[in-house]
């Protein structure tokens, strides 16, 4: 199924939610089901624990979990998979008209296409794979 059309969420749990929160590198979003959430934080805490000895590694810490949490929104989808991205998500992930749904492990990204295709840290073979995705949607 065509990555523009349905992406299949895998859930760890009954609710019917994922969370959405701009990613730590990319112009795009990072979506997941909210269990993650718990993984993530104990992510973060073994980073704390790795670099406390720097100066730094408190702010470090504070930042990481304000960008991981604070900027961060649970939305519910429906029983084909369907989510509404709201604004303020939209924004942070630079969505306008489209969006392209990349799996990435436990986790999945949704992209603006033009900003994909312009990033120069995106391999070209993914690149790729979103012109073909465009092109099968009319857009390329």
């Amino acid at each position: 199924m065509p990555a523009f059309l349905r992406t299949v969420i895998e859930r760890r749990g009954d609710a019917r939610t994922i969370v959405l929160a701009k990613h730590e590198t990319f112009p795009c979003l990072s979506a997941y089901d909210p269990a993650y959430a718990a993984l993530k934080h104990q992510k973060i805490e073994r980073l704390l624990e790795k670099n406390e000895q720097q100066a730094d590694a408190q702010l470090a810490y504070q930042q990481s979990n304000l960008m991981a949490f604070a900027i961060s929104e649970e939305v519910p989808y429906d029983s084909t998979g369907r989510i509404l991205l709201p604004t303020m998500m939209r924004r942070k992930g630079g969505i306008a008209e489209h969006a392209l749904f990349l799996g990435v492990g436990e986790t999945f990204q949704i992209w603006n296409p033009t900003t994909l295709l312009e990033d120069d840290r995106i391999p070209e073979d993914l690149k790729d794979v979103c012109r073909y995705r465009l092109e099968e949607r009319g857009l390329a």
